[in-house]
């Protein structure tokens, strides 16, 4: 593992997480979603790319471990109250992603107090994360009138129910092995 915080795929990670509020100034304030679109292309482009540099180039360091999952988190949360606000997707499906994320963050912060390392992400996770990050150009092409809505509107939804179904799959994963981890250290402790 690379010690180095300066390197392709952290600026990949850094270029995605400015794209969280350029995304939010054009879907809010100046409602360009063809440019928001594009941003979240981008988004989860860079989210592929990071991770596949970093391996191949052995560029991976701990500032990646650490800060793609949580720019992931806020992407994914911001993209989340937009489509809240704008009325893109329902109330339900917010409410599975951010109660997953925020029990993950009560167990990861549980773990952190113990000096338990966090999570690895696994393969299922990146692919929940890949698929709701590709799910979120779609559905917001899918506001659009026309046959490139209509397709949007099944490519978004598809890519939505299997990215939700793999988010609470993993989630559930994630929960039990720090549960788990959290227990065995207990016991270790005690």
């Amino acid at each position: 593992m690379s010690s180095s915080v300066i390197s392709v795929p952290n600026a990949l990670t850094f270029l995605r997480f400015l794209g969280i509020p350029l995304f939010i100034y054009l879907t809010l304030s100046l409602e360009a979603d063809g440019w928001a679109i594009v941003v979240l292309a981008i988004g989860g482009a860079t989210d592929y790319f990071d991770g596949k540099i970093a391996r191949a180039w052995n560029q991976t360091s701990r500032f990646g471990e650490l800060a793609d999952p949580a720019i992931d988190r806020l992407y994914i949360l911001a993209t989340l109250i937009v489509f809240l606000i704008r009325d893109i997707v329902p109330v339900w499906m917010i409410a599975i992603i951010i109660g997953r994320d925020v029990i993950l963050a009560i167990i990861t912060i549980i773990m952190n107090r113990r000096g338990i390392p966090p999570f690895t992400v696994t393969y299922l996770g990146k692919a929940a994360t890949f698929n709701l990050l590709y799910a979120f150009p779609f559905l917001l092409l899918a506001q659009s009138d026309g046959t490139w809505g209509s397709i949007a509107f099944v490519a978004g939804w598809s890519f939505a129910i299997w990215g939700i179904a793999l988010y609470i799959s993993t989630g559930i994963s994630y929960a039990r092995e720090g549960i788990s981890q959290i227990r065995g250290n207990h016991v270790i402790n005690s």
